[in-house]
């Protein structure tokens, strides 16, 4: 496994998270779940621990279960389920 930076790790994966930051400032959720397939989980943390640097009052949980495609989506009861993957959604 690589070690990258958080910005490294943007600019190879195109991680959105500008649009992520967007997304909970409109939505306001008090929960929210990540969810990455297995090539990202190794970054999950660095990730999670970034947004929660931004929203401090946010429970952030990282979900450690499959994740084999966009379709599917865990079970949960958090208020926003952000979804990472390797190829963009069209």
């Amino acid at each position: 496994m690589a070690n990258y930076s958080l910005k490294q790790l943007q600019e190879k994966y195109n991680l959105e998270l500008d649009k992520i930051i967007k997304t909970i400032k409109t939505e306001k959720p008090k929960s929210v779940l990540l969810q990455f397939p297995d090539g990202l989980k190794p970054y999950a943390t660095s990730i999670a621990d970034y947004l929660e640097s931004k929203f401090s009052s946010i429970l952030f949980k990282i979900w450690l279960g499959s994740c084999f495609g966009a379709c599917d989506l865990p079970q949960s009861n958090e208020d926003l389920l952000i979804q990472f993957g390797h190829a963009p959604w069209k």
